[in-house]
């Protein structure tokens, strides 16, 4: 088994506008060699999704956005912990979506709302065993199988946004984000915020007013 341990407990949850913040990613590759080659990208990138229990379907790693991290760092936690992979950050959001769960209104807030901001993370390394392993099993798709995996209608929008990103260099990312959301209070001492977790490059990065550079969608899930 693996000797990381996957975060429990919400005691350090952040929450805003009585909203649970979530942060996630599109773990993503290119097939052997379709970096190099004139070859279409969307046809030739592979993403992972991760399945959970007692579900049919598939879904991104997300989790918790919590008070001792930022929110890179919280989306490669949740990477690795989910689906048991490292990688380089995307330096901006794809965006923010706002969304219910009716099946567990608990999962969220007391309302059963979540802000979820969601990246890519180009996959550089995966690891054999990961903390949460016995509950997600991780697949890589392409692009057009993982549309139809997609449990929700904002995973389906996030995808487009993450295809949309395609084209442009999207390795020059990082996880080690500086800025916050301008409104949120911060805990905890400078040196947490800038602690790397595990699954996180090595680069700093100048995220700022996070708020104002996403887009926002609220959806029932």
């Amino acid at each position: 088994m693996s000797s990381l341990i996957a975060r429990t407990g919400r005691h350090r949850q952040r929450y805003q506008d009585q909203l649970r913040l979530v942060s996630g990613c599109i773990p993503y590759r290119f097939q052997k060699n379709a970096k190099d080659q004139n070859y279409d990208m969307e046809n030739n990138v592979l993403v992972l999704m991760i399945s959970t229990p007692n579900r049919d379907d598939l879904v991104f790693p997300k989790g918790g956005w919590e008070n001792d991290e930022t929110i890179g760092e919280a989306a490669c936690r949740e990477a690795l912990e989910e689906a048991g992979v490292k990688g380089l950050l995307g330096e901006n959001p794809l965006g923010v979506w706002e969304f219910r769960s009716k099946s567990n209104q608990s999962s969220c807030s007391n309302e059963g709302g979540c802000r979820g901001y969601m990246f890519v993370l180009e996959v550089t390394e995966e690891l054999e065993t990961w903390p949460e392993q016995a509950n997600h099993d991780r697949k890589w798709l392409s692009v057009e199988e993982a549309f139809k995996f997609c449990r929700y209608d904002w995973m389906r929008d996030a995808l487009k946004k993450f295809l949309m990103a395609l084209p442009r260099d999207m390795t020059q990312g990082t996880s080690e984000m500086v800025g916050e959301l301008p409104t949120l209070p911060v805990s905890g001492s400078e040196s947490e915020h800038k602690r790397l977790s595990p699954g996180c490059s090595k680069k700093p990065s100048g995220l700022q007013h996070l708020e104002d550079s996403c887009t926002k969608c609220v959806v029932q899930a």
